[in-house]
């Protein structure tokens, strides 16, 4: 047996050992679509809060709870969307949508977005509304280092930027909400569109 007859085995078995380790069938097609949910729900959200909150949020006021469930609905569109096109993808690559290495990634993904998504409430119900752009981006920047583990590596990248606005963003807390912009909606896109051409489209 050749070298490159060795060496084409051990490629193999690295991608036999990569696939029953770490869920690849992550859409990037997914992760654009999230990035424009979150622009649509930051517009509606600066058009309530300028026109009839004059800039400012009350906890007990009616602007308030839209802008929560302008929030809900961002997120809940993108998991939606992201389970139908993860799964359609799955079943493209013969992968199963619910094995052991999406179970891995759903936890490391799930534990300090939740941890995260508690503290940022409790710190808004305090009404320290300045800081909660920075707390969101930055527990969603360690849930997506966390979950790199058991996916595309990739996703990390993202998750280094998003930690990095959120810190920017608890620095400036008055640049907040634009940070907030940048980290859930435009580096979504930028990272969805460069994973869709690098493996949605192979």
């Amino acid at each position: 047996m050749s070298d490159k007859d060795y060496l084409k085995d051990i490629s193999e078995i690295k991608n036999l050992m990569n696939k029953s380790s770490r869920f690849i069938s992550l859409s990037g097609l997914s992760g654009i679509l999230a990035g424009i949910y979150a622009l649509i729900g930051a517009a509606l959200t600066y058009y309530l809060v300028t026109k009839y909150s004059y800039g400012t949020l009350k906890l007990d006021g009616w602007i308030f709870r839209r802008v929560l469930f302008i929030l809900f609905m961002v997120a809940f569109s993108s998991v939606i969307t992201g389970i139908f096109l993860t799964t359609r993808k799955a079943k493209q690559n013969g992968e199963k949508i619910w094995d052991t290495s999406s179970k891995r990634l759903l936890l490391n993904f799930l534990i300090p977005l939740v941890a995260g998504g508690i503290y940022t409430l409790i710190i808004l119900y305090q009404g320290k509304y300045g800081q909660t752009g920075g707390l969101m981006l930055v527990f969603y920047g360690f849930a997506l280092v966390n979950a790199s583990k058991y996916s595309i590596g990739d996703i990390k990248y993202l998750g280094y930027t998003e930690i990095v606005l959120g810190l920017i963003a608890a620095l400036f807390p008055g640049y907040g909400f634009y940070l907030w912009v940048i980290g859930f909606g435009v580096m979504h896109i930028i990272y969805g569109t460069i994973m869709h051409f690098k493996y949605d489209t192979k």
